[in-house]
Parts: C-alpha cells; sequence; structure tokens
C-alpha cells in the first residue's frame, strides 16, 4: 500500500488554490479533492508495517494551530521545473509537527526521509514549461495569500495511482490537542 502523511485543506482553501490552476502550457493540475500538504511520504509499506506507523502515529501528542498560504514556487531538478507548488507561511508548530511525525514513522521501523522539510502544496507537473511562460505565472501569482485555517488533525492517506490522477483515501485522521486560548 502507497501511503503518506499530510494535512487536509478546507474547501474555501482548495477554492482559492484552484483559483491559480490555469495559465500555464503543458501543466496537469492536482484535482481539488487532492490538495493537501505532505508531512511525510512513506511510500509503499506492507500491512504490517503499515500497522506500526499507525500504532505510532496514534501516540503522536501536539497542539493544533493555524497555518496561511502564502505565494507560488517550483522545484526543478537541473534546469528542469518538476513541480509548481503553493508556499506555506513559517508556522514552529507545523515544523514541530512534522518532526514529530518523522519520529514516530522512524520508530516504526521505516527508514529516516533524509530531505528537508519545505511545507507547500503542489499545484501542477509541468511537462517542460516554456520558461517565459513560468516566469510570467510565478510572477503573478508571487502575491497570492490564502484566507487562514486551523489545523486540528493530520492525516494518513493511500494513494492509488493510475489513470487520469491518483485518487487519495483518508485510512486514518490524528487528533491534534486543543490549543490554549490566548491570554
Amino acid at each position: 500500500m502507497r501511503l503518506f502523511v499530510a494535512l487536509s485543506l478546507p474547501e474555501n482553501v482548495r477554492w482559492q488554490l484552484r483559483l491559480l490552476c490555469g495559465g500555464l502550457p503543458g501543466a496537469r493540475w492536482v484535482p481539488p479533492e487532492n490538495l493537501h500538504i505532505t508531512l511525510r511520504f512513506l511510500g509503499e509499506v506492507d500491512g504490517r508495517d503499515a500497522e506500526y506507523v499507525d500504532a505510532s502515529l496514534a501516540s503522536i501528542r501536539a497542539p493544533g494551530f493555524q497555518l496561511k498560504l502564502a505565494g507560488v514556487g517550483h522545484f526543478a531538478s537541473g534546469s528542469r521545473v518538476r513541480t509548481v507548488w503553493a508556499g506555506v507561511e513559517k508556522e514552529p508548530a507545523l515544523q514541530h509537527l512534522h518532526d514529530k511525525i518523522e519520529s514516530a514513522v522512524v520508530r516504526a521501523g521505516l527508514p529516516p526521509d533524509g530531505q528537508k522539510f519545505t511545507p507547500h502544496v503542489t499545484l501542477t507537473w509541468p511537462k517542460d514549461p516554456p520558461v517565459p511562460k513560468l516566469q510570467q505565472y510565478l510572477a503573478g501569482h508571487n502575491l497570492f495569500r490564502s484566507d487562514p485555517f486551523e489545523i486540528t488533525h493530520f492525516t494518513l492517506f493511500s494513494s492509488l495511482t493510475g489513470g487520469e490522477a491518483s485518487v487519495y483515501r483518508a485510512e486514518r485522521s490524528y487528533a491534534l490537542t486543543a490549543k490554549a486560548p490566548a491570554t
């Protein structure tokens, strides 16, 4: 089973992101129902290891928090653009949650991720977009800001690939503790 741990996005934020999905030749846009913030990609995990991961993730205790998306950017390999994404404003509670998830996954027996955590929402995997069009797209959406939204849980998803788009299924959600009231 192909698994990943992610934060789901509220409908209003997915709608805001959909407004960014256009104007880039060769782009295969992520369907709105698949927009999320990946906290840890696990890859292919067999049933027994998935149970260990589930039990380890269920033991995480972390407070809920608020996030905002901000700006757009891209990841590239050499001169080839792999991913165009919406960024996530820096939030220490998000890094804290990511670190707890990484520790839980390693405790469950999976290897460490080894990559720097760069929180983002993938918008598209473009196929060789013309550089001027990509620059125009990034400049035109650089001031994007989402409404703030509450993070109350994280989710273990399975991913079925093939066809037009992957199908993501929530396997289990894990609640975060309530934020302390502001004083």
